[in-house]
């Protein structure tokens, strides 16, 4: 196991439970992370067509030239660029014609030019391809209808990908372009890293599955829903886990038992620092602590560390904090284990707030609101209109959060903010 980046816990009983003065800023979480995951190292070959939203292993070198072959860019003639350098250009015999995977055998000589479709080899002694149409065709001649220019319309061999040039490097996150560019390369099988084995649960009393009937004081376990459909969108070999009730026992041999087959663990609620939140004690108690509170909303009790060589992410119970922590922090720790070398950057862009926001500084948020482009080209966005942890539906409802930074206060209605589109991280 490598070394921690962050200290082993304190061994002492009477820590305190207020951990607000060791609240970690949002930047200072996300590099603690980062200094923290080691990519796995394990490697399959997989088929061309179950290679999609892999991570590769090995490089994809081109074993020949991209195009292998000088080729037209157009349907057109093709011809000797010094045959038409006076002005006005003079006419050209057509001698044969050239389509894709039918070249055209012969030699252009002086004052003759082929007939060549889109991607057909371009003959020997041509080089240059003029559109239909700018050309007129009268008793197998064609005249220019405008200027040319030596090299126009050529797609010259090699010009894409050189023999013995990478296509794809190691770390790569295998996307349909790559599927069709390995494919050109003749490659039917990828080496990728393995898949990582997640294993993720819901702590708490409270919880019931989804189709049984609620007693009392009881909700549905909506989180371990949320958490499934964000993992699986990462190509990740999911473990779940079910309700995990407030036991410290059986917290403790769930937990266990996730880290003896999984890469990681995550769980939803029981981090926060009430008598029946058993989390940290047991994180203490099988591994190591790296921090537990974020100075952001919502997400505050956010915990990180390991349990042997397991990877453990603590989300809150809040419904819309388990997606901001997951999109701001777990999401890009995934990735880097699953071997991408340059995860994804998370899209910000500016946009006119439509409202007064209330925000007090000393804490990043991430509220939620509705981005759009208005008829004069200016981005504006409108904030939800309730912005409490449990409201799952403005997930659902907002299309973007609204980034404010750790130092920023009110925000006055028609100022500019930052915003994270969730089309580019959802």
């Amino acid at each position: 196991m490598p070394a921690s980046p962050f200290p082993p816990p304190s061994q002492s009983s009477q820590e305190p439970d207020d951990y607000d003065s060791e609240s970690l800023s949002v930047e200072a979480a996300r590099q603690r992370i980062s200094g923290d995951i080691q990519p796995i190292s394990a490697i399959e070959s997989v088929s061309l067509r179950s290679a999609l939203g892999r991570v590769l292993a090995a490089p994809i070198i081109s074993p020949f030239n991209v195009p292998n072959h000088d080729n037209s860019a157009m349907d057109g003639y093709a011809f000797r660029s010094e045959d038409v350098e006076p002005t006005p250009p003079p006419p050209l015999r057509i001698v044969g014609t050239a389509a894709a995977g039918t070249p055209y055998l012969g030699h252009i000589e002086p004052g003759t030019c082929i007939r060549i479709m889109t991607g057909a080899v371009l003959p020997s002694g041509a080089d240059c391809v003029v559109e239909q149409e700018r050309v007129a065709i009268h008793d197998n001649y064609i005249t220019f209808s405008a200027p040319v220019k030596s090299g126009m319309n050529c797609r010259r061999a090699g010009e894409d990908l050189q023999a013995g040039q990478t296509a794809l490097a190691t770390g790569k996150l295998i996307t349909p372009a790559d599927l069709g560019l390995i494919a050109s390369l003749g490659q039917t099988e990828v080496r990728v890293f393995r898949k990582l084995r997640v294993a993720f649960f819901s702590t708490g009393n409270e919880l019931t599955p989804v189709g049984t009937a609620l007693a009392p004081g009881q909700i549905y376990d909506s989180n371990r829903y949320t958490l499934y459909g964000m993992l699986l969108q990462l190509e990740v070999d999911l473990l779940d886990l079910g309700i995990v009730r407030d036991d410290p026992a059986l917290l403790e041999s769930t937990l266990q038992s996730a880290a003896a087959n999984a890469d990681v663990i995550i769980t939803s609620g029981g981090v926060s620092v009430g008598e029946a939140d058993h989390m940290k004690a047991l994180l203490k108690k099988l591994g190591r602590v790296g921090f537990w509170k974020l100075a952001m909303k919502p997400g505050r009790p956010l915990a990180y560390g390991r349990i042997q060589q397991a990877h453990y992410f603590g989300l809150p119970g809040n419904p819309v904090a388990v997606m901001v922590t997951f999109y701001q922090f777990v999401r890009e720790a995934l990735q880097r284990l699953m071997g991408q070398a340059t995860p994804p950057l998370i899209p910000l862009l500016l946009a006119e707030c439509t409202a007064e926001l209330r925000k007090r500084p000393g804490r990043t948020e991430f509220q939620r609101g509705t981005l759009q482009l208005t008829s004069d080209g200016i981005w504006k966005v409108q904030p939800f209109r309730s912005q409490g942890s449990g409201i799952l539906s403005s997930m659902a409802d907002a299309n973007c959060f609204i980034v404010l930074p750790e130092a920023q206060g009110n925000v006055p209605a028609g100022s500019p903010v930052q915003v994270q589109p969730f089309h580019g991280i959802l």
